[in-house]
C-alpha cells in the first residue's frame, strides 16, 4: 500500500476544511436572505377606484420611471382583484418627454436609440390606462401631436385637468 506523504495529507485536509467552511457560509447566507413571513392585518380591498397619476417629474425604480412602473402594478392589481374603475396618467413638466415618439425623443434627450419607454406606455394603454400629455408642456418644448406616441391624449393643461379629476372623485397619486 503506498504511503501518503504528510504534505499531501495537509493539502487534502486544507481543501476539505475549506469546502466545509464554504458550505457553512452558504447555509448561513440562505438563512440570512430567506424571505420573512408577512401576515396582513389590514387588507386593502377595492371594489371601485378611479386613480390619476400626476407624473410631473421622472424618478426611477431601477431603469423604469416610477410612475410608469406603479401604473403597471396598479393596473395588474385591478385586474387581479376585479376592481372596477379607471387609471389615468398625466405627463407634464419635466416628465412630458416620456410620451414622445422615437425621433423627437432622440432630439430632446440627445440619443439615437429612440424612446425606450414606448412599449411600456403602449402596454399601459392596451390595459385600459389612459395616458394624457399636457398641452402647456408640449407648447413650451415646441412639440406637436405628431411628436407623440400613438394613442396619447392631449389635455388643455395638467394642473386644470388634475383639479377636474380630483373634483370628480379621482384619487391623485404622485410617485
Amino acid at each position: 500500500m503506498p504511503r501518503i506523504k504528510p504534505v499531501k495529507n495537509f493539502v487534502v485536509m486544507f481543501l476539505l476544511l475549506g469546502l466545509a467552511s464554504l458550505t457553512c457560509i452558504a447555509a448561513m447566507g440562505q438563512e440570512v436572505w430567506a424571505q420573512p413571513t408577512i401576515h396582513i392585518d389590514i387588507p386593502a380591498t377595492l371594489k371601485q377606484a378611479n386613480v390619476v397619476f400626476n407624473i410631473s417629474h421622472v424618478d426611477f425604480v431601477g431603469d423604469v420611471p416610477a410612475g410608469i412602473k406603479y401604473m403597471h402594478l396598479l393596473a395588474a392589481r385591478f385586474k387581479q382583484t376585479g376592481t372596477q374603475g379607471r387609471i389615468i396618467g398625466i405627463f407634464h413638466g419635466n416628465a412630458a418627454y416620456l410620451t414622445l415618439n422615437d425621433k423627437p425623443y432622440g432630439a430632446y434627450r440627445l440619443v439615437e436609440t429612440g424612446n425606450p419607454y414606448k412599449n411600456l406606455l403602449i402596454s399601459l394603454m392596451e390595459q385600459g390606462v389612459q395616458i394624457e400629455v399636457c398641452a402647456v408642456s408640449m407648447k413650451s418644448n415646441g412639440w406637436g401631436n405628431q411628436d407623440l406616441l400613438p394613442g396619447m391624449k392631449v389635455n388643455a393643461g395638467a394642473v386644470g385637468r388634475l383639479i377636474q379629476l380630483v373634483q370628480e372623485g379621482y384619487i391623485q397619486i404622485q410617485p
